[in-house]
């Protein structure tokens, strides 16, 4: 460690490996693409770009996540296993500097996704009580797969349940998508053959005819998006402006969004909601009670935890679990977390492998530190 390291450092690093976690360090360049393609706007704005000699894309580390996971597949390590780190990553911020220390765990590979979830939750808030003594936290949690079993429960059609799981996490972009959901804007003028190809949705023909005007136009189909991007976009819009919400599903839908309760009545909340509404959330429900269980049995604060129906967080790679946790009455998280057991795949691992995990902002705990001496 340098001098540079947080004080509190050494502490939390003894708690990792109390709590039988491997320490990893990552390199602090990284491949880009891995973020570009999957870590969620807010994230991608604030990331330092830089090439290297070859050509190739590279940044300064944005976060932990990862990078963590394409070391665990490269070494071909077996699961379940626990990884733990500590140290600085780069990000262009509005407060604050843009190098900035962040710990972690990053749980893989443990096929009991309730457990896992709730030894997550379990390890950040012991973090947090060991360097903030005394200081009186709150934790939000979400689930993004419950939220994506309403929107199939509720008969959306998959361009419509993508554009809403997209939103999730977003306040303004779900609010957006849920208005154009209770009144599609109405279709654009298309040029006639255009506006055919569409309402037919043949992908294939329209995209040659924008291959041709782009040809046409002089333009090359390698300095922007593909015709068949173009293409396959026009046509999910069209498709998504022709579906309407009955009232009494968009009221559905509303309604869950708004349950926000004590941790110890989400699963009632929810049961409640789901008969009320003539729902099915099937294995989502269970599993959300199982990890209520597994969360009550590890003795964490369960008056202190609130389920808000309508929280994600900015980062596209989450599936299922979402949490964070902040001092009492404070507006930035000091800890955020969550599942993502589709994102070893997507990053080249042969086989699925779930995980789950959380990062600490240090220099929120260290300011929390300081005003309190």
């Amino acid at each position: 460690m340098t001098s540079r390291y947080p004080a509190i450092a050494a502490d939390i690093t003894k708690l990792f490996a109390a709590r039988d976690t491997h320490a990893v360090e990552v390199a602090v360049l990284q491949p880009a693409d891995p973020f570009l393609d999957m870590a969620g706007e807010d994230l991608r704005r604030r990331i330092f770009l830089t090439e290297s000699e070859t050509g190739k894309t590279l940044c300064l580390r944005p976060e932990f996540t990862i990078p963590v996971c394409l070391d665990h597949i490269a070494s071909q390590a077996g699961t379940p296993r626990r990884y733990s780190y500590l140290g600085e990553v780069f990000r262009q911020r509005r407060e604050g500097g843009n190098e900035f220390f962040q710990a972690g765990i990053e749980d893989l590979g443990d096929r009991d996704t309730a457990a896992a979830d709730a030894r997550s939750l379990a390890d950040a808030h012991a973090l947090l009580s060991l360097v903030l003594p005394g200081q009186p936290l709150a934790i939000t949690l979400g689930d993004q797969t419950l939220f994506e079993a309403v929107l199939a429960a509720l008969g959306l059609p998959r361009g419509w349940r993508m554009r809403l799981a997209r939103a999730f996490g977003s306040a303004p972009m779900l609010e957006a998508a849920l208005a154009d959901l209770a009144n599609p804007p109405r279709n654009s003028q298309l040029a006639g053959p255009v506006a055919t190809l569409v309402l037919d949705g043949d992908a294939e023909g329209l995209a040659e005819h924008i291959a041709m005007g782009m040809e046409e136009a002089g333009l090359s189909a390698s300095s922007g998006r593909a015709p068949a991007d173009i293409a396959r976009r026009l046509i999910e819009k069209a498709q998504l402006r022709s579906v309407r919400l009955s009232d009494e599903a968009f009221s559905a839908l509303k309604g869950f969004l708004e349950i926000d309760v004590a941790m110890g009545g989400a699963t009632e909340a929810l049961e409640k909601f789901a008969a009320d509404a003539g729902l099915s959330l099937g294995a989502a429900l269970e599993n959300f009670a199982a990890r209520a269980k597994a969360i009550e049995a590890h003795g964490l604060p369960v008056e202190k935890i609130r389920y808000d129906a309508a929280f994600g967080r900015p980062l596209d790679y989450y599936t299922g679990l979402v949490f964070e946790i902040a001092a009492e009455n404070a507006d930035r998280p000091l800890v955020g977390g969550g599942r993502y057991d589709r994102l070893l795949t997507l990053l080249g691992a042969k086989k699925p492998i779930p995980g789950v995990g959380f990062s600490v902002w240090l220099d929120r705990i260290e300011a929390l530190r300081e005003g309190a001496k």
